[in-house]
């Protein structure tokens, strides 16, 4: 039995919608094999990262109102060049899963996603499922991370514990005992965020270096020299010691923290370079995962799968292999699929999901008050 569904994903990077198509294959046992059909990345262009920056920091009604549907397009466009690009006739797809893009989010005080799905429903001419996050928050919840369903039951191993790391904007790992089968018990799976992902690292760059989104291929970061003192000043923060589940996002990593962190930079090393600056961002993401780890991962663990946008940086990723030594550290894509669509992948199997009637969250990543099925269907 197979079902082929369209997910979308708006990060906290800003860096752009990833959309997917993926058959979701469902064995006889129940175990589920996702098989990738089109993987499409639409870089959001400056005027509308700008817009989608703005909200994030306050703004109008009017404002909001008028990003949410026009989001709402960007993603339906996103949805019909995956499905273009798949070849797959639209009779074909059970729904479009929409995670939208996180404008606020408050844990279990509240969450809030935009991206219009009746919009996304009316372009497509297809069911439309989103608002995945608020019913877990509803039932006392953070909200977030989501993906664990989909990492326990998609990429765990049966013979060892395996951390997923995913680097988005904001950092998150699942931590995955040895799981077999669709039954498998996922009382011990666990998930939280970690801190930044790449959120400093990309912010830190387009502040020194207008005209850069990012560090391509970590250049600048491979040519500076961390500062220590930062580091150990900014891992003080009571946040980082807090036991999981706990979840951030970019209300705590603002345009103000990240000018913060370059005069922290400036301040604490005379002739401090650009590239001093990209490095300790670098090396303050992979500290802060190694400190998650040592304090809330006492297992031993298998490997790291690295997924996500940060993964793609050589810098950091070989920051985080060495601040994880001696655990096996590589891209999640040497074992699956391009880790940059796991997210949207993740995003379609909760529509998959929710399509079943089964529950998308686990209760020891978000803290809810018991499994609960995820998402508002917004039908075509």
């Amino acid at each position: 039995m197979s079902d082929v569904l369209v997910g979308l994903m708006s990060g906290t990077s800003l860096d752009g919608i990833t959309a997917v198509v993926v058959r979701f294959v469902e064995a006889e046992n129940g175990a589920v094999t996702p098989e990738l059909l089109a993987h499409v990345e639409r870089p959001y262009a400056a005027g509308q990262r700008a817009r989608l920056a703005a909200a994030m920091q306050g703004a109008s009604a009017a404002e909001y109102t008028r990003l949410d549907f026009a989001l709402g397009g960007w993603l339906a466009d996103a949805a019909t060049a995956a499905i273009a690009e798949a070849g797959v006739a639209r009779g074909d797809i059970r729904a479009v899963a929409s995670h939208g893009h996180t404008v606020w989010h408050l844990g279990s005080q509240g969450t809030w996603q935009f991206g219009q799905p009746a919009v996304i429903a009316e372009r497509t001419g297809l069911d439309t499922i989103a608002d995945f996050r608020v019913r877990d928050v509803a039932a006392g919840g953070e909200g977030a991370p989501l993906v664990p369903i989909a990492d326990a039951l998609l990429f765990s191993r049966p013979d060892a514990w395996r951390l997923l790391q995913n680097l988005g904007g904001i950092g998150n790992v699942t931590v995955l005992p040895p799981l077999s089968g669709p039954d498998a018990d996922l009382t011990a799976v666990r998930a939280f965020d970690t801190g930044p992902g790449v959120c400093i690292v990309d912010g830190a760059v387009r502040l020194l270096r207008p005209g850069l989104a990012f560090d391509r291929d970590g250049v600048l970061a491979l040519q500076g020299r961390a500062i220590e003192p930062v580091i150990e000043e900014l891992l003080r923060d009571p946040w980082y010691a807090a036991p999981p589940p706990k979840s951030t996002g970019r209300e705590r990593y603002t345009a103000a923290f990240i000018g913060d962190f370059v005069a922290r930079c400036r301040a604490a090393r005379a002739g401090c370079s650009d590239e001093d600056v990209v490095a300790t961002a670098v090396w303050f993401t992979a500290r802060s995962i190694a400190l998650a780890v040592q304090r809330f991962v006492p297992q031993d663990v298998g490997d790291v799968l690295l997924s996500g946008g940060g993964a793609r940086n050589p810098a950091l990723r070989e920051a985080i292999a060495m601040t994880l030594s001696p655990r096996l550290v590589r891209p999640f894509g040497e074992l699956y699929f391009d880790g940059d669509a796991k997210e949207a992948v993740a995003f379609a199997f909760l529509g998959w999901l929710h399509l079943r009637r089964r529950a998308g969250n686990v209760r020891g990543a978000t803290g809810a008050r018991g499994p609960r099925v995820l998402g508002a269907l917004y039908p075509a």
